[in-house]
């Protein structure tokens, strides 16, 4: 029997996966949660096999206490909007899963017995965005420029703010829009945060 521990903010998204899960022979959902220390109290009382953690989930670092609190619970990490630089983060740390909230109920359990196992259980999407955006091919300034660009400043703010010429601006701009594949300024900043870069 796997026992879960569900940690989701949204009533209505509990309520769901509070149905699939119980319904599905093998798995006991011993426990829930709607804040980070929630989670933590019903994961100490419960000690279940498999947390399923919403990234969002109201409190500080749920998934570094809950893996201190119990340190053989499996986490399964869901998450509304995921980025890749979201998944590579997550996955760096003491989560075995990763899955969007959008996923099929089948795909979510067969994920939960994964992690149970003490394997990773990540969408092959998700994995694949995640391994696509790889490591930055920005240089240290391009990303300089870029984070400024970020917060609207026109090129003539950039070159102000690091002491360069607007051409320079301008040429580590296009630059940056040709490494990201971006189509403008907004395009290449969505990218590199989509990423992690920013």
């Amino acid at each position: 029997m796997i026992e879960i521990l569900i940690a989701e903010h949204l009533h209505l998204v509990r309520g769901g996966l509070l149905a699939v899960l119980g319904a599905e022979p093998g798995f006991r959902v011993i426990g829930e949660a709607g804040c980070a220390d929630q989670a933590v109290r019903a994961a100490a009382a419960g000690r279940p096999d498999v947390a399923i953690v919403n990234i969002d989930l109201p409190g500080q670092h749920v998934l570094a206490r809950l893996t201190e609190q119990v340190p053989e619970c499996g986490l399964l990490v869901l998450s509304a909007g995921p980025s890749p630089a979201q998944v590579r983060k997550t996955l760096a740390g003491p989560a075995l899963g990763f899955m969007s909230l959008c996923v099929e109920p089948e795909r979510l359990v067969e994920g939960v017995r994964q992690v149970a196992a003490g394997c990773r259980a990540i969408e092959p999407e998700l994995a694949i965005s995640a391994l696509h955006c790889g490591t930055s091919p920005l240089t240290r300034r391009e990303l300089d420029v870029l984070r400024i660009a970020a917060g609207g400043a026109r090129s003539t703010e950039i070159a102000d703010e690091l002491f360069l010429s607007v051409g320079t601006v301008r040429n580590h701009l296009s630059r940056i829009m040709c490494k990201t594949g971006a189509r403008n300024r907004l395009d290449a900043v969505r990218i590199a945060s989509d990423c992690g870069w920013l």
